[in-house]
Parts: C-alpha cells; sequence; structure tokens
C-alpha cells in the first residue's frame, strides 16, 4: 500500500489519445488530474497527440507525438488519422518509459488504454484504464443510424476487452462501472471526479461579458460544452422551441455553422464560458447516455446554478434536491409526444426548499426548465452529492483520505485531494 509519502517518489505516465490542449472534459479531466498528482508529490508526464487548441501549460511535463501524425480533425470520435496516431502514441510510451522509467500508465479513455496495453507488452508496466464513458453505449452516436447495432455490439465487445485485459479500471459513474465490472477478470472501481473551485468571476467582467454577448444575467438558459451527436443538441433545439421567451445559449469552442434554429451559438474561450454559466438561469444536460461523468456538471455546480437533466446522464445527482431529473426514457416510449412543460412550483416553495438544501446560498429567480419534460427546478444546488463504491479486488490499494467520508481506493483517480463541489457520500452497502 502506497501512503501520501510514497505518492512523492511515483512515477507516472497519463496518456491521453486526444489532441491537447483542447477545452473539452476529457482533456480537461486529464489535466486537472495530472496536476493534482503533481501538486501531491508525484512525477508525471502526460502523453498525448500532437495538435491542440490554446497555449500549453507550463507546469505539466507534455510528450507528444509528431503532428504530422496526429489527426487534424480536434473533434471526438472515430477518424481515418486516428489507428495511426494511436500507434504513434503507444511507440512514444514505450520510448518515454525507455528514457526514464515510469511505473504506471493512467490511460483516458478506450483509445489510450489500447495504446498503453500495446507498450505493455513491451515495458510491462501496469495499465489503470480510466473509463470516461461506455462505448457500447457512445460509439454508435458517430456513425449513421443504420449502423447502430453493429456499433453497439463493437462497442460493448471492446468495453469487456479492454476491462478484461487492464490491471485496474476506474470509472466515473456507476453505470459504467457495473458493466465494465462484468467482464471476466476485471478489476473495477466507481469514483467520480473532483473540481478545484475558484472564486465567482469578478462582477464588472462579468457584466462585461454578457454586454459581449447581449445576454442578461439570470435571463438566458446555458449549455457549455461540445457538439458532438451524443450531446443531444437537436432535442434541445426543439425543447428550446417551446419557451421563446428565455433564450438558451450554447457556448463552445468548437467552430461550427449553426445547425439549430432555436439555440444561439456562442464561440467562447473556457473562461468566457465559465462566465456565462454564472450568469445563467439555470444550466442544461441533455444528453440521454448514461455511462459517463460529463464534467460540465462539476461548471454548472461551481457556478451554484439549477441543474437541468436526464436522469441517466447525471449520476450522483437528486431530483427535486440537487438538480431537476427527467427520466431519461427515449423519445418513442414517451407517451407524450414533443416537450411538455409541467407548472413550476410556487415561489413561497421555491425559496423554502433552496434554503433547506443551501442556506448559505440565495436562490435563483424562477424560470421554466428547458429540456423536454422538465418544469421549473425548485432551487440553486451547492453541491454534488456523488457515490464510491469500495471492492475486495481491491483491498491492496490504498484509501485516498481526500474527502472525510470517501470509500474510493484508487488515489490516483481522485482528482485534486481536499477539492470537490461536494462531499463524496458512499452508499449505505459501502464499508465504512
Amino acid at each position: 500500500m502506497r501512503d501520501r509519502d510514497e505518492l512523492a517518489s511515483l512515477r507516472v505516465a497519463v496518456l491521453g489519445a486526444f489532441p491537447f490542449p483542447l477545452p473539452q472534459g476529457s482533456q480537461v479531466f486529464a489535466r486537472d488530474q495530472a496536476l493534482a498528482l503533481q501538486r501531491a508529490g508525484a512525477d508525471v508526464r502526460l502523453l498525448c497527440y500532437g495538435r491542440g487548441c490554446g497555449p500549453l501549460p507550463a507546469d505539466l511535463l507534455l510528450e507528444r507525438i509528431p503532428s504530422w501524425l496526429s489527426p487534424r480533425r480536434l473533434r471526438a470520435g472515430p477518424g481515418p488519422g486516428k489507428p495511426l496516431a494511436d500507434l504513434a502514441l503507444a511507440r512514444a510510451c514505450v520510448a518515454s518509459h525507455r528514457r526514464r522509467p515510469f511505473e504506471i500508465a493512467l490511460a483516458h479513455n478506450a483509445e489510450a488504454a489500447l495504446a498503453a496495453l500495446c507498450a505493455r507488452a513491451r515495458i510491462g508496466v501496469p495499465v489503470i484504464y480510466l473509463a470516461h464513458t461506455l462505448l457500447g453505449v457512445e460509439l454508435a452516436s458517430y456513425g449513421p443510424r443504420s449502423l447502430r447495432p453493429p456499433l453497439d455490439r463493437i462497442g460493448c465487445a471492446l468495453d469487456a476487452w479492454i476491462a478484461s485485459r487492464a490491471d485496474a479500471v476506474i470509472a466515473l459513474a456507476r453505470a459504467a462501472g457495473g458493466v465494465l465490472a462484468a467482464a471476466p477478470g476485471a478489476r473495477v472501481e466507481v469514483i467520480p471526479p473532483g473540481l478545484d473551485p475558484r472564486p465567482a468571476p469578478d462582477p464588472a467582467r462579468l457584466a462585461r461579458t454578457l454586454a459581449r454577448h447581449s445576454l442578461e444575467p439570470g435571463r438566458y438558459a446555458l449549455y457549455a460544452g461540445n457538439l458532438d451527436r451524443y450531446q443531444n443538441l437537436g432535442e434541445l433545439d426543439a425543447a428550446a422551441r417551446e419557451l421563446p421567451e428565455l433564450p438558451v445559449v450554447v457556448a463552445t469552442h468548437a467552430a461550427a455553422a449553426p445547425r439549430w434554429r432555436h439555440l444561439r451559438l456562442l464561440r467562447v474561450d473556457p473562461e468566457e464560458a465559465r462566465e456565462l454559466c454564472f450568469g445563467a438561469l439555470l444550466a442544461v444536460l441533455p444528453r440521454r447516455q448514461a455511462g459517463g461523468f460529463p464534467i460540465k456538471l462539476l461548471n454548472y455546480m461551481e457556478a451554484a446554478r439549477p441543474v437541468v437533466a436526464f436522469a441517466g446522464a447525471a449520476e450522483g445527482l437528486e431530483h427535486d434536491r440537487s438538480a431537476w431529473l427527467v427520466p431519461a426514457a427515449p423519445p418513442s416510449r414517451r407517451s407524450t409526444p414533443g416537450p411538455r412543460w409541467p407548472p413550476a412550483p410556487s415561489p413561497s416553495r421555491t425559496r423554502r426548499s433552496a434554503a433547506a438544501r443551501s442556506p448559505e446560498r440565495a436562490p435563483p429567480p424562477q424560470g421554466a426548465a428547458i429540456t423536454t419534460g422538465i418544469g421549473h427546478p425548485s432551487g440553486a444546488p451547492a453541491r454534488i452529492h456523488s457515490t464510491t463504491r469500495s471492492s475486495s479486488s481491491a483491498e491492496s490499494w490504498p484509501k485516498c483520505g481526500s474527502f472525510p467520508d470517501c470509500t474510493c481506493t484508487i488515489r490516483l483517480a481522485c482528482g485534486s485531494p481536499g477539492t470537490s463541489t461536494g462531499p463524496l457520500s458512499p452508499p449505505a452497502s459501502a464499508p465504512a
């Protein structure tokens, strides 16, 4: 078992089969985790593709494959240049270890895990797979609808294959953990990501940002993130059509032609996106797929915005307590076609329920909710209530000690020690 003193001598290679830097969830999580390990004393290097967007972090050792071997497209998902880039990443992992040996390869997402497993055959370094999502759920979103059944089967097979062969697996959500734990020989822990909260934006700066985009504080709903198909922005657009009095803003780093008639697309940098989050009436998460933990949820909660989401994609949040959740049944299973808007609760109930949950924060103004089947969220949540679980197969791993009641046992995935938007509350079945 490693204690905190031993962590200071741990040499870790963090692998990401993605462009870096990039203001997108996977890249942000990998960066923050690498920096948290580095602050705890570990010797960390980050291996990734040779392209990205934005300045390189000066406080993190990067080893990138050549840019000419890296996909030109920065968006997530399969592409013709990916296999060659992933092979180059595996070779870079081997070369990095031979120059300066490391003890653990920490692979973010499936492609990086495949590259790390290829490298393990040459250098023998254990591979910890960080499953940001399930390929059996997400892979089909990158292909035509006619290919969904075979892509689902391929994704499920890859999920099981990687989980069986990795030395350990970290899933960010229980839905993914349960699926991956069913793979033969898989050692799986479920550990939600953390966040380093920062002070709220300066009011004057926030006002300037809102004015620049012709927005009024508390008078718009916000989605912040990428524009990939699995985000389900088409359904958000359909829902926004039913509420023309409340603009629905999409804050993104991606360059894209407008594809939605009722969403207002703003291309912004990460700091502007954060400011827009603090200025919004509420924040929305329209994706339906379970299996991951959207990093944008942490940003929404940091800003204390009411969160509106489908239940399957917002694990750890509680309906009418820390979010307003809607059953995530496919549209074809809804009893009522199209968006519908249940009545909002009374202002007095809103104030009472918000004060009971977060007395240190004033509740936001009332407003209608935005995603299909959602009424008005009843108050601004101040903290995330997530869960972890501890399995007997991982008893040799240390307790992370980041939170008073945390039961996670793989220190590497817990983010920055002592920082989170709220406590991690173990389920009743978890050991104390």
